[in-house]
């Protein structure tokens, strides 16, 4: 974190100075240029983003009276914790949560098939795909978290609560050419008054399944419902079961199955209960059942261990299903490439499912992080309208992926366990059970995302230059040590949530000091007149404004002098002209080589380029100068 360029300021850094006439008003202005309806995973992600822009006029509107108080859900994806370190929050929120390190597997006894034993336990992410845990803290945490950025940012972005919208409607032209009909809730059945209109250049949907704005563009979930009830509680208990403190998959013969998890603060669990088929003409069959009935069928389940349930912090019934959304925008197929699209959906107003896989908020949140850069940067004219074309493109596919797995995922957990002595019957094999959670830990981790090639994503010609860094997947961080205070920190740590692309130039085998050293001849290149770098940045701003250039070394830390190293990576920043030492890194000398570590040519360097949401954008040789001016020039507009 870097502070201080524009004077010292006491007090918390994080409250950074409120943009001038940025303090949020009571009312909705007329116009805005981003309206973002709904405060739920997707919602507040993309506000923090845009908060880091004062010169875009976001609000966000909620039905509800206030912020999500508890409840909903709970699992934290490892690939959610890096993107919460990118808005500063990582730190905060691995502090509060249980940490999911082990899962262990039931399944019925081979003598008392009454009784369950344990068939299993394995490690819940396998080594090597992430320098952060899967943890488990309450949604609602999750989102104070964001408010609070948001809240503390120079656009001081806080929701307005008590208004839902009711439909949006466009016109054929105009500067703002979104209308939002906004209509406000009460608490005693009352009609809220006249509605509220509000023109925007943007809207995003952010307003769950039943979504006004997915239905005011024509688009429509399809799936199915599988007519399977469970049960989900949140409680403070007393049991003897052995495994009470870990992520547990229940197997029971004739009682159902649980998922349980452990929530943050060592009392709290969370229990996902299956109870059953529902009657599919039956309609009222879920909402018959009661927390009692929860309570009963995981009693039951957990035979001989006992539960005796204190309290319960919160409990629900949902109907399993899973439903997709065929585009995220309000672009018809036959009009895609000859309109830029002005309404979006994220979240689950595009795609819903069941909450076994621990994946709905997680891929939400990713919703929500991959459209927020892209609107800022199409709002302050630094790239054309058809970059938002991706945001369908690239994420009604993982969508797909997403929906087509926990069909698998919630179908096995919902099945009975095989009874060896019947095997003519139906039913899954514990075993299987197992095998199936440990292929699918890339894809839960929340890392089987592979952007294909695209307008911010290139083709991976290059990509043997940076083995761990394949094209299309997120950038994964690697210890390193910052050459200017020796000071150790992930490289991926470095990035932070605001809209500006990474160049990521790991130098070759020569000296930046030596003639012959290809990493100082791409800093010359980019200092030039021929530097995309000068083209595409605004004259008066920061030289890292909208590109961050860093360079990783292969030379001892203790080898390098500051003052010798290439002009670029020592930028002049700020009103007083202030110097950036922290863009230069060396090898961790204490932890592995990241040359090593993710495959780097040691002979020829590569430049990895990356986008604002942590996805690698491209390989390049240090010397395709070419190369990287026709990729940039084809996402940014001349500044």
């Amino acid at each position: 974190m870097q502070f201080y360029s524009d004077g010292y300021r006491p007090g918390d850094p994080d409250i950074r100075p409120a943009a001038p006439g940025r303090e949020h008003a009571a009312e909705l202005p007329a116009e805005v240029d981003v309206l973002i309806v709904g405060t739920g995973p997707a919602g507040l992600v993309l506000a923090a983003q845009l908060a880091e822009f004062p010169g875009i006029t976001t609000r966000i509107v909620e039905r509800r009276s206030g912020a999500l108080e508890k409840g909903q859900a709970d699992g934290v994806a490892c690939r959610t914790v890096e993107m919460f370190n990118a808005f500063g929050l990582a730190e905060r929120l691995l502090r509060e949560a249980y940490w999911v390190n082990e899962t262990s597997f039931w399944r019925p006894g081979a003598t008392d098939r009454s009784s369950i034993v344990r068939s299993g336990r394995v490690q819940d992410v396998a080594d090597g795909l992430s320098e952060y845990p899967h943890v488990i803290v309450n949604q609602a945490r999750m989102q104070d978290f964001l408010l609070e950025r948001m809240r503390n940012s120079p656009s001081r972005l806080v929701p307005d609560y008590g208004l839902e919208a009711v439909s949006v409607a466009m016109a054929d032209s105009g500067e703002y050419p979104v209308t939002a009909t906004l209509q406000r809730t009460t608490e005693n059945g009352d009609d809220g008054g006249a509605p509220l209109m509000v023109k925007a250049k943007y809207v995003v949907g952010c307003d769950g399944a039943r979504s006004a704005v997915r239905k005011s563009i024509g688009v429509e979930l399809s799936g199915d419902a599988r007519n399977h009830a469970w049960g989900v509680m949140d409680v403070l208990a007393v049991t003897d079961f052995p495994d009470i403190r870990l992520k547990a998959a229940i197997q029971s013969a004739g009682g159902g199955n649980i998922l349980l998890i452990p929530r943050e603060g060592g009392y709290l669990t969370r229990f996902y209960v299956d109870l059953g088929d529902l009657d599919p003409a039956d309609r009222q069959a879920r909402s018959r059942f009661t927390v009692d009935h929860i309570i009963q069928t995981a009693q039951n389940v957990l035979h001989p261990y006992t539960l005796d349930v204190k309290d319960v912090a919160w409990w629900s019934v949902y109907e399993v299903g899973q439903r997709v959304a065929d585009r995220f925008d309000d672009v018809p197929a036959a009009e895609r490439g000859s309109r830029s699209p002005r309404v979006f959906i994220a979240g689950d107003a595009c795609h819903t499912h069941s909450a076994k896989a621990g994946q709905g908020m997680n891929v939400s949140m990713q919703d929500g992080f991959n459209l927020g850069w892209k609107l800022a940067a199409v709002l302050e004219g630094r790239s054309p309208a058809s970059l938002l074309d991706t945001y369908t493109g690239e994420r009604q596919a993982i969508a797909q992926e997403l929906i087509d797995f926990d069909t698998r995922w919630s179908k096995t957990m919902s099945s009975k366990p095989k009874d060896p002595d019947a095997p003519d019957q139906d039913g899954v094999d514990p075993a299987e059970v197992e095998r199936q959670f440990v292929e699918a830990g890339r894809f839960t981790a929340g890392f089987a995302t592979d952007y294909p090639p695209n307008l911010i994503t290139g083709i991976d010609t290059h990509e043997h230059l940076a083995k761990g860094f394949p094209v299309g997947e997120r950038f994964y961080s690697a210890p390193v040590l910052r050459l200017a205070d020796a000071k150790p920190l992930g490289l991926g740590h470095t990035a932070e949530a605001d809209g500006r692309w990474r160049l990521y130039a790991f130098a070759d085998a020569a000296a930046p000091t030596e003639s012959g050293s290809r990493l100082a001849a791409l800093c010359r290149h980019l200092e030039s007149a021929d530097s995309p770098i000068r083209r595409f940045t605004p004259q008066a701003a920061d030289p890292d404004a909208v590109f961050d250039v860093r360079a990783v070394f292969q030379q001892h830390h203790r080898d390098l002098m500051l003052n010798e190293m290439p002009a670029s990576l020592l930028p002049r920043k700020g009103p007083f002209g202030l110097v950036d030492y922290e863009k230069m890194f060396t090898p961790d000398p204490k932890s592995e080589d990241i040359f090593d570590a993710r495959g780097i040519d040691r002979a020829q360097g590569a430049l990895v380029l990356v986008r604002p949401d942590q996805y690698v954008a491209h390989v390049l040789p240090l010397d395709a100068y070419t190369e990287l001016d026709e990729f940039l020039s084809g996402i940014f507009l001349p500044a």
